[in-house]
């Protein structure tokens, strides 16, 4: 496929670019092409070509990654597309040559990690791969993998997938990171369409696959969205895996005017619960728990204390279903309040394309809201205080800006460290590879959100069919990054380079007395009398982990007048006086 490096001049140049990398895109996927119109394209960009010029696609080679010695400079825009400048030469793949079936139009999603501990993030990637009876295509030379780029401190990136010992081969969806076994290193699990993998980090460098030790594959299900966290603050932590639907390559539709089948045409598979005993093993307490998932189609799943009770509860946005909003009740079971507390269906009372979740404190009244991406207007959940959400979306700006898109992966953050949460959102469509632009919503107070995607980047202006997206800060400059997966294409990196322009905190949380990644700790600042509130979580959007430190930006204040954490073991811990601009690592008190 060709490739343009260079930002268009005009309007007139970006659409001629549009309609011929649509109309190949088309071509390639064995859709209704109308021949003459691509004719006549390809004589109006000839001299595109001429100029922008004709790239393969990207190599994965470690001579080519040793070339890469620093990043580029940073240009004048807010976000800077820069993934091949830096060594993330990932590609996505489906594992065949047309997408054919809704598993392949479901994956794949990206993690922030520090696997070596060395204090830069590092990335997990997943990728679908060729599986005999499954992808409709000849198995190629070489097969997709998942891939694991170390960060080298200096801007770049290292493809380390073989030394590690994470590449596969599996057909994966999604990536969950966490300590399970507190150890002071993060561990692997992915979601696959098949068994899924638990990889133990050695501390060395390297990973064991101790799936089966483990007793946490799940069996032949197909997997997408996981979340780590500690339901009954025992010190260790415990998974939710939401499972997809019993795919059956051989059902077709008598008519099939829109592709492939969907979701509902497909039994669902039940959700996972599974409780981690400390020793290295896991037991599936879905029963137990009172987890009954009849007919939900998991997608992506989330996990945060929506009702400040000290346990966290766990959301699952279904495919076509109503949501789940698993009410934690005390470590002890668990209770579906999706439909009670407003958040089991849209604004418009129905049961949506959820893809996505993610909480946080939009509005500053320091209780925990809701974002939920999906197929058209997304649900903006604002938490009410008494167990019950007011859906917003339409209200904030979201819906109207949203509405012609398909949302996939969709995160709260803090773009600007203007002390406000932001959303990021990328989009694709549904069954087809065709590209639609990601957006970026801007929180400007009052409830109220603005499209501003355009305003940042030139990226903004791409089509991508984009899937699972994690943010985190690479560089350590106190600005929020974003690597956004794209289906079965390659992936997009887009540099912060503006946004520590106002002050910043960062904090390490490490458990003692709870889980050693901290995860469900709530964490409450003031600085110059605003507050601001935040809770550590593992899985955040789609498929996907963002940087497990926890961001808070100050705009112009320099002084954080107070820091208080309540830790899942109930500990409280308050800090004083702390420096801004700085990433803090904080212990629990013993």
């Amino acid at each position: 496929m060709f490739r343009f490096n260079l930002i268009a001049k005009s309007n007139m140049i970006d659409h001629q670019k549009r309609f011929f990398l649509g109309s190949l895109s088309t071509a390639k996927w064995g859709s209704f092409v109308n021949i003459a119109a691509m004719k006549k394209c390809f004589k109006s960009t000839i001299v595109l070509f001429l100029v922008f010029g004709c790239n393969s696609e990207p190599k994965s080679s470690k001579s080519n990654q040793d070339a890469i010695k620093e990043p580029p400079a940073a240009n004048t825009e807010f976000f800077q597309s820069i993934a091949q400048e830096i060594g993330l030469d990932f590609k996505h793949s489906i594992g065949a040559d047309h997408m054919e079936n809704i598993i392949e139009s479901v994956g794949g999603g990206a993690a922030f990690l520090d696997y070596d501990q060395d204090g830069y993030m590092d990335i997990y990637v997943c990728s679908g791969t060729w599986v005999k009876g499954f992808s409709k295509s000849e198995k190629p030379k070489v097969m997709p993998t998942n891939h694991l780029y170390r960060n080298k401190q200096n801007g770049t990136f290292e493809d380390v997938t073989k030394k590690a010992k994470v590449g596969g081969p599996w057909y994966s969806m999604g990536v969950t990171v966490g300590d399970y076994n507190n150890d002071g290193f993060p561990d692997i699990y992915l979601s696959n369409n098949g068994p899924n993998t638990l990889y133990k980090n050695n501390g060395d460098g390297t990973f064991t696959n101790v799936t089966e030790k483990a007793a946490i594959g799940g069996g032949k299900y197909c997997s997408v969205g996981a979340v780590w966290m500690d339901y009954d603050n025992d010190s260790h932590l415990d998974l939710y895996v939401g499972n997809y639907l019993n795919f059956d390559p051989d059902y077709k539709y008598y008519y099939a005017p829109d592709g492939f089948p969907g979701p509902l045409a497909y039994d669902s598979q039940p959700d996972i619960l599974y409780h981690n005993n400390g020793d290295g093993t896991f037991e599936d307490v879905t029963q137990k728990m009172g987890i009954v998932d009849i007919d939900g189609r998991a997608m992506g799943v989330g996990a945060a204390d929506y009702d400040d009770d000290g346990y966290v509860d766990i959301y699952v946005a279904n495919d076509h279903t109503v949501n789940y909003l698993w009410h934690n009740d005390q470590g002890k079971g668990f209770t579906d309040k999706g439909t009670m507390s407003g958040t089991g269906f849209s604004q418009s009372g129905e049961a949506t394309v959820s893809m996505s979740v993610d909480f946080a404190d939009f509005n500053g009244d320091e209780l925990l809201d809701l974002f939920i991406s999906d197929d058209n207007y997304c649900s903006l959940y604002e938490n009410m205080g008494n167990g019950v959400f007011s859906d917003q979306s339409y209200a904030s700006g979201i819906s109207v800006a949203s509405g012609q898109f398909v949302g996939w992966s969709s995160s709260f953050f803090d773009y600007d460290n203007d002390g406000d949460v932001d959303i990021f959102k990328s989009n694709g469509e549904l069954k087809h590879l065709y590209g639609q632009e990601d957006q970026l919503f801007e929180n400007i107070q009052e409830g109220k959100f603005k499209d501003v995607s355009i305003d940042l980047s030139s990226y903004f202006k791409e089509e991508h069919v984009g899937r699972g997206a994690c943010l985190g800060d690479y560089d350590n400059d106190g600005d929020t990054d974003i690597f956004i997966v794209n289906l079965d294409s390659i992936g997009v990196f887009l540099r912060n380079n503006k946004g520590n322009n106002n002050n910043w905190l960062s904090l390490n949380l490490i458990g003692e007395s709870s889980n050693r990644d901290g995860v469900g700790s709530r964490v409450r600042i003031t600085a110059d009398g605003k507050v601001q509130t935040a809770q550590k979580k593992s899985t955040t959007g789609y498929l996907s982990q963002n940087d497990p430190r926890i961001y808070f930006g100050l705009a112009k204040s320099t002084i954080v007048d107070s820091i208080e954490i309540k830790w899942p073991s109930g500990k409280h811990q308050v800090l004083e006086k702390i420096d801004a601009n700085q990433i803090l690592t904080v212990r629990e008190p013993q």
